[in-house]
């Protein structure tokens, strides 16, 4: 169960979020604030895992807020103003709920902040069937076993997914490894990881994956023929 509060200087907005909650089984709405500062009085005291936050508040702005905190936690951001949605995911935010929203909404965002949640609290997160990874100011759920391949491209990874669009991510290839199994994907290449399971052929220093009725090919750097030796 997620511990949560929820911070609005709008009453009927925090009786939404608490009737919202009450609807949901991962969330366990621990308290509900109009003022900030009582919300940091009251985490300092009692650890919470995710904060449901508005931005437009007259003492200070969640965003400010939520920057002043030194508790590393969850935030789905709550405002009806969108402009602000790209300075919520460069903190980080779970979600950005644009006001009004709806239960079914509400309930994706938790969906969300639940899977993020048990996907950091596991002991081996190489072990998860699925990524989280930021891109296109939002979190993405990537499903592993839709990975064909990944991309290096400087300071950002273009994951190649089946049957979906290319996702970019900044993020590096040895984070990445890090966050999967090992037993699982090869890095062939200083630009490329491999899941092994789609490898269908190596040939002349060359990986072959097979999608869609084409062949991919993908090069075995000198540095890494050991490392996709020991796999064949």
């Amino acid at each position: 169960m997620i511990k949560a509060i929820a911070i609005d200087d709008e009453p009927l907005a925090l009786k939404i979020i608490e009737s919202f909650c009450a609807e949901s089984e991962q969330i366990s709405l621990e308290k509900t604030f109009s003022k900030p500062t009582d919300a940091l009085k009251y985490i300092s005291n009692f650890p919470v895992d995710l904060i449901f936050l508005d931005i437009q508040m007259p003492s200070i702005s969640g965003i400010d807020f939520y920057k002043s905190l030194n508790r590393d936690m969850m935030v789905i951001f709550t405002t009806a103003y969108s402009e602000y949605a790209v300075d919520g995911f460069n903190l980080n935010a779970v979600d950005f709920l644009l006001k009004p929203f709806t239960l079914e909404r509400f309930q994706q965002a938790v969906a969300k902040a639940d899977d993020f949640f048990n996907y950091n609290n596991g002991a081996d997160q190489s072990k998860h069937p699925y990524l989280f990874i930021r891109a296109d100011y939002s979190l993405i759920k990537i499903n592993i076993s839709d990975i064909l391949y990944v991309e290096s491209l400087n300071d950002y990874l273009k994951f190649h997914l089946e049957n979906q669009k290319p996702i970019v991510a900044r993020m590096t290839l040895k984070n990445l490894l890090e966050k999967l199994s090992h037993s699982d994907f090869v890095r062939s290449h200083r630009s490329y990881i491999v899941p092994v399971k789609r490898i269908l052929q190596i040939k002349n220093k060359m990986i072959y994956i097979s999608h869609e009725g084409k062949m991919i090919e993908l090069p075995i750097g000198k540095s890494y023929e050991e490392d996709v030796a020991k796999f064949f």
